[in-house]
């Protein structure tokens, strides 16, 4: 058997590295991972720019307080809190952030239709037309983020999107992992709409 210039041997078979194949899926989805987590960790721009319209996607109380605060503040004009329970009023989500509703409620929409993060995208998109809201402050939890943005940029494309992500408390990789999931489901658009709140 000659040996070749390189090293290797004439007529010797070289291992082959098909094995890695199946490997490149799972690593892209890791690579992704890293990204996210990353993202998770995200916090809000400052200083803030102001922006026509805010939208709370409902979820924790940090989220629906940051943009409560948001608008008393004077950093848009209207406010939907959207996904909100049948039974919550202003008044109570006011003053559980420590405001006064009064100077608020002609400029806070509860929006009580969706039930999904698909939902607040569709919901979002039709207070924001009604609105001519050319740009949209979005207060949800860093990891949510992602998958809030992905679907508002499907129901309001012409509008501009400024993230304002707010940390969640609790347990985080379990938290993580399964958001990641649904963003990936989201981006296959596997996202799911569920029936809307019944009404009161």
């Amino acid at each position: 058997m000659t040996r070749l210039p390189d090293g290797s041997r004439k007529g010797a078979r070289r291992p082959s590295r098909l094995w890695l194949l199946p490997a490149i899926p799972a690593l892209l989805l890791l690579g992704g991972l890293a990204l996210f987590a990353g993202q998770s960790r995200a916090r809000p721009e400052a200083p803030l720019a102001y922006t026509d319209g805010i939208a709370v996607l409902t979820g924790g109380p940090q989220r629906v307080d940051a943009g409560l605060h948001l608008l008393a503040s004077g950093r848009a004009r209207w406010l939907i809190i959207s996904g909100v329970g049948r039974d919550a009023t202003l008044e109570e989500l006011a003053q559980r952030a420590g405001l006064d509703p009064a100077p608020l409620s002609d400029r806070v929409t509860l929006g009580r239709a969706a039930t999904s993060t698909r939902g607040n995208g569709l919901e979002v998109a039709e207070w924001a037309r009604a609105r001519q809201i050319g740009s949209l402050r979005v207060v949800t939890a860093a990891f949510h983020m992602p998958r809030a943005l992905l679907e508002l940029r499907r129901t309001l494309p012409e509008a501009r999107l400024v993230s304002h992500p707010v940390q969640a408390n609790g347990p985080r990789l379990g938290l993580l992992l399964r958001e990641y999931g649904k963003l990936i489901g989201a981006m296959f658009g596997l996202s799911v709409l569920k029936p809307e709140n019944p009404p009161s």
